[in-house]
């Protein structure tokens, strides 16, 4: 397998990264990332601890400015875009932080409809009953008045799964979704990536390095190293890859090889 990019493909991308680069200091992060999603994709964003991998999810919702080139959200550069215009893309993108970022000041229900209550013109009675459908499909019915401290890492997280998905965003960026979770909770998140990823016209990018979850959620595989794409495929040919750095990542864990008999 070659470790190239690919072209999108056929149909529009909703997400295009061309040539990304990032420094902090003298250390260069990113160095010269590009690849494209079409809709509809489930990505995972591969590579170890420390490698871009979250520093590049943050570039894609504009959290983060690159030092160069440019990236496009359904056709929309993101680069020097001016703020009220990014806020307004923004309102198609969701995302599931690593510690779920829920806001320990506010409860459940305040959390997760935080972007409605600014972005959507609903009542009271209509976000309380949004708040609590959003709950009920991540599997936390009736804990909207609940405060996140009180909250379990695994109930954290899919209270700000909920939270991302309160407006129907057509783009999902997951951040280490599986982090610090017990094998059975990192299943039931990996089962809501999949049910999510899996509905129209909604394409999921997911950064891990657990290979568990990658094998589960992707149906498509880019590796971080050193700064670039190493990898880009599917996960036949992430199976069949000699490459060392990217054969000896995936050798690193026995759950993902079992995964890949």
């Amino acid at each position: 397998m070659g470790a190239r990019p690919t072209s999108p493909g056929r149909g529009a991308a909703v997400v295009e990264v061309r040539d990304l680069h990032k420094r902090f200091g003298a250390n260069h992060i990113l160095e010269g990332v590009t690849f494209a999603l079409r809709e509809g994709e489930r990505a995972v964003i591969l590579g170890r601890s420390g490698g871009g991998k979250s520093v590049l999810l943050r570039h894609l919702v504009g959290l983060m400015q690159p030092d160069s080139g440019s990236i496009c959200l359904f056709g929309q550069e993101l680069v020097g875009l001016k703020r009220a215009a990014l806020y307004q893309l923004r309102l198609q993108v969701g995302v599931l932080f690593q510690g779920a970022a829920l806001l320990d000041s506010m409860t459940v229900y305040e959390n997760v409809t935080l972007g409605l209550r600014t972005h959507a013109d609903l009542s009271e009675s209509e976000l309380r009953q949004h708040a609590a459908a959003k709950l009920a499909e991540v599997g936390l019915p009736g804990i909207e008045d609940t405060m996140p401290s009180s909250l379990s890492g695994g109930m954290r997280k899919r209270a700000g799964l909920a939270r991302a998905i309160a407006m129907d965003p057509r783009i999902i960026l997951y951040d280490e979704p599986t982090t610090g979770l017990d094998p059975v909770m990192a299943d039931v998140i990996n089962n809501l990536v999949l049910q999510y990823g899996q509905r129209p016209r909604v394409t999921s990018v997911v950064v891990t390095h657990d290979m568990t979850s990658a094998f589960k959620v992707g149906t498509r595989f880019l590796m971080l190293h050193k700064g670039r794409i190493l990898f880009d495929g599917d996960a036949a040919a992430l199976r069949g890859c000699i490459d060392p750095h990217i054969a000896g990542f995936i050798a690193g864990d026995a759950a993902a090889l079992d995964l890949m008999q």
